[in-house]
């Protein structure tokens, strides 16, 4: 567990919580964890991430959106992690669904495959779709906690030896030293 800038972190991959156009944030000046990785990475990420929407528009079709709950690889350029694993997490409507949970999970897992697929050893996830998602905090960590274990139980020859719960709210902290003190 880590309070502090996810793009300040050198573990070989940092996770960004994306939006579906992968290519990040547009609005000037705004705190989301998007905005900060595409701003820090340089504009190369932003070249990046559009020439891939452009490959998989090119394969699947001109209205492409990366679907929620897969991760993608990229270099994270100008910051010190090596990778940058891009995942899409469920937006919540009203109400929080028992599918917005499987999708969420699927957000950990796709980037622990991916991570492992590349033999990346550390991993440092931010809080999927938490904040502009709004996925209640609680509900989220105690998905991303679960399931990062479960991942590691199922995986022990994996090169994924490290995993990095990354919060920026004191909030945020709280709810992960209390889940994790717990387990």
């Amino acid at each position: 567990l880590w309070q502090g800038d996810i793009t300040t972190l050198a573990a070989d991959a940092i996770v960004n919580a994306a939006n579906s156009a992968m290519t990040g944030c547009y609005i000037p000046n705004h705190r989301c964890i998007d905005n900060a990785i595409h701003t820090f990475a340089g504009v190369q990420l932003r070249q990046y991430c559009h020439a891939y929407m452009q490959e998989q528009a090119g394969k699947r079709g001109a209205s492409y959106a990366e679907p929620t709950g897969h991760a993608m690889l990229s270099p994270a350029y100008n910051l010190p992690s090596k990778f940058i694993l891009h995942t899409v997490g469920p937006i919540v409507g009203d109400a929080l669904t028992e599918e917005d949970g499987k999708l969420l999970a699927s957000c950990y897992t796709s980037c622990l495959n991916l991570a492992s697929q590349h033999q990346l050893e550390s991993i440092a996830f931010c809080c999927i779709s938490t904040g502009e998602f709004h996925f209640p905090n609680d509900r989220a960590a105690e998905i991303a906690i679960r399931t990062v274990r479960d991942w590691l139980s199922g995986h022990p020859s994996s090169t994924v030896t490290k995993v990095v719960f990354n919060v920026f709210k004191n909030e945020d902290l709280a709810i992960y030293r209390s889940l994790l003190q717990k387990t």
